[in-house]
């Protein structure tokens, strides 16, 4: 292999790394192509509503909230 197209390997192997290791634990967030809020970094799969549907999710945090410490011993911790 030439040492051009192994210092380009190199290189694209150091950025992979890098921009999986800076993604981890972080959200982000896209416009899909439907015109929706795409948030990632959630699991596997992004969590895409709507900007209706997050004002209303966003409106509702208190109770969400509330709701989570109310049934804290049934629900369970991914982490």
């Amino acid at each position: 292999m030439s040492d051009d197209l192994q210092a380009e390997l190199e290189r694209l192997r150091a950025e992979n790394e890098r921009l999986k290791s800076a993604g981890r634990g972080r959200l982000t967030m896209k416009v899909s192509e439907k015109g929706a809020l795409s948030v990632y970094g959630m699991g596997r799969f992004p969590v895409t509503l709507y900007k209706e549907q997050w004002l209303r999710l966003l409106a509702m945090s208190e109770e969400i909230k509330a709701f989570i410490e109310a049934n804290n011993a049934s629900l369970k911790s991914k982490e």
